[in-house]
This record gives C-alpha cells, sequence and structure tokens, in this order.
C-alpha cells in the first residue's frame, strides 16, 4: 500500500480508534462491553480487533480466563497454560512496542 494512502487512513479514523479502556471500557456490571457511542461507527470492528491485539486485549484475555469456572484439575491446569501463553504474548507484544 502506498504510504500516502496509509497516512490518509490513519488520519480518517477517530482519535479512540484501538484505545480499549475507550472502546471496551469496564461496565457497571464488571464486565467489559462496547460503548453505545461505537454502534453507528464505521470503524468499529477493526477498532476493536487492533484494541484486543495489543497487550491491554492480551491482559482482557487474561481477566476472561480467570473469570472462566471450570471443575477438576484438567481445567485448572488449562487455564494456567493459557495464562501462561498470554502472559508470555503480552511481553513479545511489549518488547516489539520497544523496539520501534
Amino acid at each position: 500500500m502506498d504510504e500516502n494512502k496509509k497516512k490518509t487512513i490513519r488520519k480518517e479514523r477517530p482519535c479512540c480508534y484501538g484505545r480499549l479502556n475507550r472502546v471496551f471500557p469496564m461496565g457497571k456490571n464488571g464486565f467489559r462491553e462496547s460503548p453505545d457511542s461505537c454502534s453507528p461507527c464505521m470503524y468499529k470492528t477493526g477498532c476493536l480487533r487492533q484494541a484486543m491485539a495489543g497487550p491491554e486485549g492480551l491482559k482482557v484475555r487474561v481477566e476472561m480466563v480467570d473469570r472462566s469456572h471450570r471443575d477438576g484439575w484438567r481445567g485448572a491446569f488449562r487455564r494456567w497454560s493459557t495464562r501462561k501463553t498470554l502472559a508470555r504474548q503480552i511481553k513479545e507484544v511489549q518488547k516489539q512496542g520497544e523496539d520501534k
């Protein structure tokens, strides 16, 4: 893609694009939810994907694993394994951000 076109696309996005706490904040009930103001936005899906792809999004996935209630040692082992994988991914994404 042409570099000028990339700059144009970035300029068109709203300032909240990909900011997890703006596009997927914690609701009053303790769960994350998209605000009503995001519904009419044409960038909603890509924005939420971008937010969830970053380190904060990976932390949300850790929250989801912590909330899951599976019984038995197999479920506990799976949750532990998932948390370790997500922690490694968070470190990798943060390291990539530092390298740029």
